[in-house]
């Protein structure tokens, strides 16, 4: 036997199931349009992560290449001196963003490509190689803190799209069936009760003409 919900099988209680229904199922498209604009969104951020990891990716073997050269020029040990001595980046600022109702990060991120004088090393016990070695490395900073806001974008947009999916779900699988299989079950007991009535007057009836006529 379907599932059906525990009311009483009468005439006030079919009217407020059938406008029950009704909103159920304006909530369903609701949710379902929700979740179609949810994955479409999802995909395009998608797209854009893939492609920022290919570049991160690329970015990270030009500044360990770059690295590799400084090191050949000069030598691991004054590298690593100079690399005490680099002033560290600016902080980034993070805020929050609103996309199809999910909040998402928005970083704020200062210039991380920095001039030779702005690093905070001797331009003159340096060398050309390890100015491009930091300039890449900077790169690869500035590609790494975006990567890291749309991904985590993709995965509050991917809780929100599971979340909504159970909710679309339990109204089209669950909720709204019970619902109709309810009204359906009161319909035909108000029919069978409707039949009975009816029966019973007609019983009625003839006794009544039975006697007036004996």
């Amino acid at each position: 036997m379907p599932e059906i919900l525990k009311v009483k099988p009468t005439r006030m209680e079919l009217l407020k199931l059938k406008r029950r229904v009704k909103l159920a199922e304006r909530g369903h498209k609701l949710l379902k349009e929700k979740q179609d604009a949810l994955i479409m969104e999802f995909f395009t951020i998608y797209d854009e992560a893939l492609n920022l990891r290919k570049e991160l990716i690329q970015k990270m073997e030009e500044a360990f290449e770059a690295l590799r050269k400084a090191q050949v020029d000069i030598g691991s040990l004054r590298l690593k001196e100079i690399a005490i001595g680099v002033n560290p980046n600016k902080e980034i600022e993070v805020r929050t963003r609103n996309v199809m109702g999910v909040r998402v990060p928005l970083i704020e991120m200062p210039e991380m490509k920095r001039k030779t004088g702005e690093r905070g090393y001797s331009f003159i016990a340096t060398t050309s190689t390890v100015d491009a070695a930091a300039e890449k490395f900077e790169e690869v900073l500035e590609l790494a803190v975006r990567l890291a806001e749309v991904e985590e974008a993709l995965k509050r947009l991917g809780r929100e799209i599971e979340k909504t999916k159970r909710r679309v779900n339990a109204l089209e699988y669950i909720i709204i069936p019970r619902m109709k299989n309810t009204i359906k079950f009161i319909e035909q007991h108000l029919d069978e009760m409707e039949r009975e009535n009816f029966f019973r007057l007609k019983r009625v009836k003839a006794l009544i003409e039975a006697r007036s006529q004996g």
